[in-house]
């Protein structure tokens, strides 16, 4: 569907064919990203991975990124972090059965347990601490979801630029220059500390290092292929912590809210579970790769939900043609529609039904970009180059919340679950999902 917003030619894409062509034919032409205003206050000038312009900028920063935090061989090194971050979780739900003597009418919500554990694990790892009051509130968790409002925010003068005033006058632009001052300082703080227990400790040796850490070490000793400013930096850790933290929340309330409603699934699931780690007081990484029906229900819950419905716009770099007649302009808005083609029922029996099922007989089927029926992550150059950073944690929490307990609605919520979303970058849940967990006894 080609469209015009205001000054933007602006072309939408719901068909997985149309997709597949754009990114195995022209992907570099669609891989520059649209220079949004919100994007450009928060994002320092769009200097983070996300939103900055496809050359040799976003190639480093991107690079960096990968070799740095998001590796198979870092993600691994974070396990411990997952570990005592999960563990902490199930206490707290364990805290909230014994509190109510009645643990069959205890409720817990888990929109917030599941957004603080998230943001304390990516926290961990790229700031090397979490920010937490004395109540378990995150500093940084209500202005990340802020940050992901703001910028799937209607801003008129990215449609017609003369017209700015009017986002000056409704109080749009200073909401954004205000989250922005309040992220600037708290990541000035954070790399302020680090610097200063690198000049203390001098301790180039210590394993025991997380993202900002290895950051301004390579920058001072010149080890870096590409010279990073401080604004750099503060825009690239902003990526990693509410890309991070918001959409493996979300992506968790969501598979527990659909397995909630699906009770079978839910049973199945929970004795695949219980069946592989059986009587371990303790959940190993390598037991959730052998839980195949569990990945399963991951996949479903991310084709029904996808994270970013509509991915992270693109934008063209040239003319191109597309299906041999349709001409491309230049400088033209790209949406790629996730939603619409993961529930395309020429593509998906029952698209709208929550069948893990489906992907037993698809098993090779996967989110990582090559199946262009399912890119909840996206596709080709500008795919999220975090998947394997976050699935190691929704994995984790996913298999001990389910081991560890078993989950029903409230009383006063018996029937249908809601499930209405409420619209940002991301989609979470309208309203957040309160359950009633029972201990899991062997």
């Amino acid at each position: 569907m080609f469209l015009k917003l205001g000054h933007i030619p602006t072309l939408v894409i719901s068909s997985s064919k149309l997709a597949r062509e754009i990114i195995k034919s022209h992907d570099i032409t669609f891989s520059n990203r649209l220079q949004i205003t919100a994007a450009n206050i928060l994002l320092y000038g769009c200097h983070d991975v996300g939103f900055a312009p496809y050359g040799e900028y976003w190639r480093e920063a991107r690079k960096f990124c990968v070799m740095e935090l998001l590796s198979a061989k870092r993600v691994e090194s974070f396990q411990h972090v997952r570990d005592e971050e999960v563990a902490l979780l199930v206490k707290r739900v364990h805290k909230a059965c014994i509190e109510d003597n009645d643990s069959s009418s205890s409720s817990v919500n888990l929109n917030r347990l599941l957004l603080s554990t998230s943001n304390n694990i990516v926290s961990r790892c790229v700031l090397g601490e979490k920010f937490e009051d004395e109540n378990g509130k995150s500093r940084f968790g209500e202005v990340s979801r802020r940050v992901m409002v703001l910028m799937a925010g209607f801003c008129v003068a990215d449609f017609f630029p003369g017209f700015r005033w009017i986002d000056v006058l409704r109080g749009f632009i200073g909401e954004l220059k205000s989250t922005f001052q309040t992220l600037d300082a708290f990541f000035d703080e954070v790399i302020e500390k680090h610097r200063e227990k690198m000049m203390r400790t001098d301790d180039h040796q210590s394993d025991v290092k997380d993202f900002v850490d290895i950051m301004l070490q390579l920058q001072r000793d010149e080890a870096l292929d590409y010279c990073f400013s401080r604004d750099n930096i503060k825009a690239i850790l902003l990526d990693m912590l509410v890309g991070g933290t918001e959409t493996t929340a979300i992506g968790l309330e969501w598979t527990m809210a659909e397995l909630t409603r699906n009770p079978q699934a839910m049973k199945k699931v929970q004795e695949e579970i219980r069946r592989i780690v059986g009587k371990k007081t303790k959940i190993e990484m390598e037991d959730t790769k052998k839980m195949e029906y569990m990945n399963c229900v991951i996949k479903e819950s991310l084709r029904l939900h996808p994270l970013a419905p509509l991915l992270v716009p693109r934008e063209t770099s040239g003319i191109v043609t597309l299906e041999e007649s349709y001409q491309i302009p230049s400088k033209t808005s790209i949406w790629i529609n996730a939603w619409a083609i993961q529930r395309d029922p020429e593509t998906w029996e029952s698209p709208n039904e929550f069948i893990p099922e489906r992907f037993m007989e698809k098993n090779s089927v996967d989110f990582k970009g090559q199946d262009f029926e399912f890119i909840p992550f996206g596709s080709g150059r500008r795919k999220c180059p975090a998947i394997s950073f976050g699935l190691a944690s929704f994995e984790y929490v996913l298999a001990n919340l389910l081991y560890w307990f078993d989950w029903k609605l409230p009383e006063e919520m018996a029937g249908e679950l809601d499930i209405s979303e409420e619209h940002g970058l991301t989609v979470r849940k309208k309203i957040p999902l309160h359950l009633n967990p029972i201990p899991y006894t062997m």
